[in-house]
């Protein structure tokens, strides 16, 4: 089965011949450079009517709309980053702020590199999402932090938090059966993943993320409902939820030790949560004070620079300064 949906990414030649089908007509071009294709595609983006015309180059599968093309052709390095997997996981730690401040797990973070330059994963994933490949890259950046992770040889006892974008997974149980099979291929266990929505995602549809939560759950993994306070905080939406964690985004945590209104926040969701038996985890902790009122009102879980940047190699330990 093939999801067409899912997008895959294919290189752009950069000479070739371009094709322009309208209705049943379809033309040839030969183009000499990229920056000829770009040109074409900028005068067809500019005609009037464009809704019946679409178009390819030779070292593509399918058709696109001369905007989306556009798009892949002006952004070509992108593309192919994206084509050849061209980025590495880094590991950031998560405290128990319970028990000794002991490492309880690490988040795995997409790293993308080109050319011997890193590249902001936001622009590679707006990148992405602006032109239909956002399914394909979240899914390989879950099959990077997996098979990362597993190299590493981490305790059994600690986990991994991966981030996924609910929107790239159209039916859990089918989609979702790439990244249980990397994961059987790896022989990570299961009950050592927590599958988290990551923060940039806009949640319209809490049917569908229930929906995957209870796939994840049904396959022995955990799920982590990332940026608490975003507007789906509630106690109904927990409730339907049954996230087994939940993150405090760093815009409640900063100074949140002398802040009130932030300290009454963090009061809030912990109260909600535990009612709920959902564990709480504060991210983006970067002082002393921050982590000590987290940890002296009950506060599960901790993440920041001032425990430990994200890097390639794990950090064994906390060693408060």
């Amino acid at each position: 089965m093939h999801c067409t949906d899912c997008g895959v990414p294919y290189n752009i030649g950069h000479t070739g011949v371009f094709f322009i089908k309208r209705r049943d007509i379809q033309e040839e071009h030969l183009y000499e450079s990229l920056e000829d294709l770009e040109q074409l595609l900028l005068e067809m983006d500019n005609q009037n009517d464009k809704s019946e015309i679409l178009v390819k180059t030779s070292s593509q599968r399918g058709f696109y709309p001369p905007g989306q093309l556009l798009k892949l052709v002006k952004n070509h390095d992108l593309l192919e980053l994206i084509a050849s997997n061209s980025f590495t996981t880094h590991f950031q730690p998560i405290i128990d702020l319970q028990n000794n401040d002991e490492i309880f797990a690490y988040e795995c973070l997409l790293r993308p590199h080109w050319k011997g330059q890193s590249v902001p994963p936001f622009k590679l994933f707006d990148f992405a999402r602006n032109t239909n490949l956002h399914n394909y890259l979240d899914q390989k950046a879950r099959e990077s932090s997996i098979v990362s992770g597993s190299k590493l040889q981490i305790p059994s006892h600690v986990k991994l938090f991966i981030n996924f974008l609910p929107s790239s997974i159209y039916n859990p149980e089918y989609c979702l059966q790439h990244t249980f099979k990397i994961v059987r291929e790896n022989n990570i266990s299961p009950n050592q993943l927590v599958f988290e929505v990551v923060e940039s995602e806009k949640i319209h549809d809490i049917d569908h993320l229930e929906s995957i939560f209870k796939t994840y759950k049904k396959s022995g993994m955990q799920v982590a409902l990332d940026d608490v306070g975003a507007g789906y905080s509630t106690l109904e939406v927990l409730e339907k939820l049954q996230p087994d964690f939940v993150k405090i985004d760093r815009d409640y945590i900063s100074h949140c030790d002398t802040i009130l209104k932030k300290q009454l926040f963090l009061t809030s969701v912990l109260n909600v949560a535990t009612k709920l038996n959902i564990k709480v985890l504060a991210e983006g902790i970067e002082r002393i004070e921050e982590l000590q009122f987290c940890r002296d009102i009950g506060i599960h879980y901790a993440q920041g620079y001032f425990i430990g940047k994200p890097s390639p190699e794990l950090a064994k330990q906390f060693i408060k300064m």
